[in-house]
């Protein structure tokens, strides 16, 4: 039996402050459990589709993709990015809310 799929549009990283990089979907397998190793001891498996990352343009696409090769898959969808307009002299308004010091 097939692993089952996920769908999903790749958050930004904590590193960055644009959005760059973050409009592809992407399609991966859930890993399967791991078992230790009898001879080592680490933990181990035969997955390889835990391996695999597909990239699509869209989200339809990677929905056809997993419809066509039979896949079971999840879509997740992304949050609505919230744009809170800022200005910089809101840093010295009287009326702020957190305090200001250095």
């Amino acid at each position: 039996m097939p692993a089952r799929a996920r769908i999903y549009q790749q958050p930004k990283t904590a590193m960055q402050s644009g959005r760059a990089g973050t409009h592809e979907w992407m399609l991966d397998f859930e890993p399967a459990p791991q078992h230790p190793d009898p001879l080592m001891g680490w933990q181990g498996g035969g997955d390889t589709l835990a391996q695999v990352r597909l990239r699509f343009e869209t989200r339809e696409e990677a929905v056809a993709y997993a419809e066509r090769e039979g896949l079971a898959y999840d879509v997740e969808l992304p949050r609505p990015h919230r744009f809170v307009p800022k200005s910089y002299s809101d840093n010295f308004r009287f009326s702020r809310r957190e305090p200001w010091s250095h």
